[in-house]
Formats: C-alpha cells, structure tokens, sequence
C-alpha cells in the first residue's frame, strides 16, 4: 500500500466528478467519434491490430460496440457477419453497423457457439469484479471451439496512478467515467474460470513518458 502511495503521489492528477457509464455515454453519445480520437485510443487501436486474429469470412461481436469503430473495422478486414451490442441506447443510435442490439455484456442474447470473434475494447474497466467474471463466462459460452475473444482495458498502473477516462458533458463540464480496476492477475484467473487460454498481451504506452496506457489480452476458447 505504501508502494502504490507513492506511485499516485507521483503521478498526482486533477480529480473530476465521476459518472455510471451508463450516465456518461448517454451524454457523450453526440459528442463520440467512431475513430480513435486521443492517444490512449490510438495505443488502443494499435494494439489491439497487432494480436487481431484472421477475420477472413469470420462472424464477429463487437461487445461495447458503441459507435461500432471494431466492428466496421471488422467488417472492412474480412469478417462475413458483424452484430454490435452495447448497453447504451444513446450509443447504438450512432453506432455504424446495419445488426446491432442494446444488451448487457453479462448475459448476452446470443447462441451459444455462434461468434468466431468477440473484438471488446475499452469496455470491461466499466464493470466490478464478478460482471467481469460473468463476461468472461459469456465469452466462452458464445465462441465457438478454438474462438478469439480480443479485449482491452485502462491500463491497471495507469488507473493506479488517478488518471481517469474524462470528457466534456453536455453542460459543458469535465466528467470523469467511472472505473473498475483489473490488474493482470485479476483477468488471468477470470480467464482460467472461464476456459480461456491467455494466448497474447499487449502493453501499449505512451511514446513521451513510456507510461503504458491499455492492456490488450487475446483469449482463446479451449
């Protein structure tokens, strides 16, 4: 404890008011673009290309879909089917895929051994500890035999730190998303619950500082 102390005493950042992600993205919806817009998105968006399994002729959930950035991705690098879910009403409206529905990421309304790829990025920090765990379980249950499930999250030793995930509000306001921390270990034995193989890690940082920025894992069904 006194260790991570120091750590957030060193990387002391400005604190803003924090909203349920759901209140967050209903106010961040018009404002969100479907591109990586920062740089924490675009460390996101590199790593999480360079463990991206084949997509060729692949049926592939975009989970978090919000304005659907992975799934059109997807779509634009082979995948045959693309469905997008996201808990956010605000957030499907913008989201630029044709199948789309509003669902939690903890019960998914999908067959089971239906989806080649699940591609979740920047979603899971949303969650506590067992929706975590429950997601986890719908991955495995939703893959089919030797499926992907590419995810990422707010790197841990960053959240560690205090930075927080901000944007402006509709009131014109900086508001902090509310976050979950899940370390490494945390997504290793949720993995190992769940019959997941932990088949890559991706630590993107930030060129400047080196500070690393997201954690990228690829899960495999087994």
């Amino acid at each position: 404890m006194q260790l991570l102390y120091k750590i957030r005493k060193r990387y002391k950042q400005t604190s803003y008011p924090v909203l349920s992600s759901q209140e967050a993205y209903r106010q961040w919806a018009d404002k969100y673009p479907p591109l990586p817009h920062n740089p924490l998105m675009q460390a996101e968006h590199e790593g999480m290309k360079n463990l991206m399994p084949n997509l060729q002729n692949c049926t592939v959930l975009d989970l978090a879909c919000g304005t659907g950035r992975w799934g059109k991705w997807a779509l634009e690098n082979g995948a045959n089917f693309v469905i997008g879910i996201d808990n956010s009403i605000s957030m499907l409206k913008s989201a630029e895929l044709a199948q789309r529905m509003q669902a939690d990421m903890t019960t998914l309304p999908l067959a089971s051994n239906s989806i080649d790829v699940v591609l979740c990025g920047l979603a899971l920090g949303h969650l506590p500890s067992y929706a975590m765990q429950a997601t986890f379980h719908e991955f495995s249950r939703v893959l089919k035999l030797k499926g992907v499930a590419l995810i990422s999250d707010f790197h841990p030793i960053l959240a560690w730190t205090g930075a927080q995930r901000t944007f402006q509000g509709k009131d014109g306001k900086t508001y902090a998303v509310q976050h979950h921390i899940h370390s490494y270990a945390d997504y290793f034995a949720a993995s190992q619950k769940a019959n997941l193989q932990l088949t890559g890690v991706q630590e993107p940082v930030q060129p400047q500082t080196q500070k690393p920025l997201v954690l990228v894992l690829r899960l495999t069904k087994s």
